[in-house]
């Protein structure tokens, strides 16, 4: 095991360390997210000593509730995605809470002028990008990006506005990336669980809140740097102090480690740095807006806005479908998130309802209360999920499951190529993570 004494002896943050009490656990699992806490929960039960280190003041990493419009706003995960097979529903079914079913067929789409498009055109649409995305799995390399293959194959292809929308709608909305980053050949080779998409009622957050039950958590402890040594363990220095484990899970979003937030001594192996490279962590922005009276059609999930540029509020679901609250959520999604985040929440709102006024009249009113989400701003974050980025691989993925050291894993939906940019595969990497230190390391 490393001494605490020589981290101190090396690092710059030694003043605020060296009042912090040492502690040592089997495992160090940094991150309370979804991953971390499921990482936490099945190494406890196994009989293991754990404690959590996160960063915030609570638990959920990407998975956070909002009340304060009176109904819960979802500012990270808001799905489960086919829930026939999916753990988080089993986990949702375990603590009582309540579903219900959002109907993708349910949906108006208008265009800038305000035309709501026959429903036929919409499937009409969708079927030709179905056609258009089997012409690119058959035709391009891992080295061209999706915008690149589209515009590349003969016919309208993005030319056609409502194609265009659905490009951006379905396909950057579900990867939290432009169609431009996205690689041709690796963005839709994920697997995607059968069933129609959920939301909870009474709120995602229900779930972390449940898994954190029972554990060793230190909030308010952000992770700093972690020494390790095969065979001897190691240590890692946060803000709630110096620990000392056998093993470390590090399940921080991958955002943290692009940005290289906690320092590892020795350095990551040059193919963990290469895997984290070449992956893209993408954004998706979310703004709900609160109305003192509904001016919409409330018996429509979806509505779709077929603005300009691409990804700009061309989403929205309708709260009335599942709840009493006057609320429409907005989403932005491909290269529009990094724009306007930047603006304030007065010149977002702005911008949200000149696309809501586009679909529905001019005289649509103000909202009286609204919620933004700013994932590219968040400093423990640093965006929404991870994406297949043009270059990277499915082993840029799965290649970050390998042990370092026999000592520190990585756990979070950035390491499961199958299922990455979901609540479900986050919950299943930490459970990998587990299971490889019982099975694989531990004596």
């Amino acid at each position: 095991m490393l001494s605490a004494g020589s981290v101190m002896a090396t690092s710059t943050l030694m003043p605020r360390y060296a009042r912090a009490a040492q502690t040592s656990f089997d495992v160090i699992v940094i991150g309370a997210g979804i991953a971390g806490l499921a990482a936490a929960g099945m190494l406890t039960e196994l009989g293991y000593t754990v404690v959590v280190l996160e960063a915030t003041n609570k638990v959920g990493g990407r998975i956070r509730t909002d009340w304060r419009l009176g109904a819960p706003f979802e500012v990270g995960a808001g799905w489960i995605h086919g829930p026939h097979r999916n753990p988080i529903s089993g986990l949702a079914a375990s603590i009582g809470a309540p579903t219900f079913v959002t109907k993708d067929d349910s949906f108006g789409v208008y265009s800038q002028t305000g035309e709501r498009q026959a429903s036929q055109r919409i499937y009409d649409a969708y079927e030709d990008l179905t056609e258009l995305y089997q012409k690119i799995d058959a035709r391009v390399g891992a080295g061209q990006s999706l915008e690149a293959a589209l515009r590349s194959l003969p016919g309208k292809g993005l030319e056609d506005p409502v194609l265009n929308w659905m490009a951006s709608a379905y396909t950057e909305f579900s990867n939290g990336s432009s169609l431009e980053t996205l690689s041709a050949y690796y963005f839709d080779e994920d697997d995607v669980l059968e069933g129609d998409d959920v939301i909870l009622p009474e709120g995602y957050d229900k779930i972390p809140k449940a898994l954190a039950e029972g554990l060793d958590i230190r909030f308010n402890a952000p992770v700093e740097a972690v020494e390790y040594e095969e065979g001897e363990g190691a240590t890692v220095l946060s803000a709630g102090g110096v620990f000392e484990a056998d093993y470390v899970v590090c399940s921080v979003p991958l955002g943290m480690l692009k940005q290289q937030r906690i320092s590892f001594d020795p350095p990551l192996p040059k193919k963990h740095l290469t895997h984290i490279g070449n992956l893209g962590f993408g954004n998706v922005t979310k703004l709900a807006l609160k109305f003192e009276d509904p001016f919409w059609p409330l018996d429509i999930q979806y509505f779709g806005y077929m603005g300009e540029p691409r990804g700009r509020w061309n989403y929205f679901l309708n709260y009335r479908t599942f709840s009493n609250e006057n609320i429409l959520l907005g989403v932005s999604v491909g290269a529009y998130p990094l724009a306007v985040e930047k603006l304030t929440n007065t010149e977002m709102v702005a911008d949200c309802m000149a696309a809501i006024r586009a679909m529905f009249g001019t005289r649509a009113p103000e909202p009286v209360a609204h919620i933004a989400t700013r994932w590219s701003q968040d400093p423990w974050t640093g965006g929404a999920y991870s994406y297949s980025k043009v270059g990277s691989s499915p082993r840029d993925f799965d290649g970050l499951q390998e042990p370092v050291a026999d000592t520190l894993l990585f756990a979070g939906e950035h390491t499961d190529f199958a299922f990455h940019g979901t609540t479900h595969g986050a919950y299943l990497s930490g459970l990998r993570a587990a299971e490889t230190i019982d099975e694989k390391l531990a004596d």
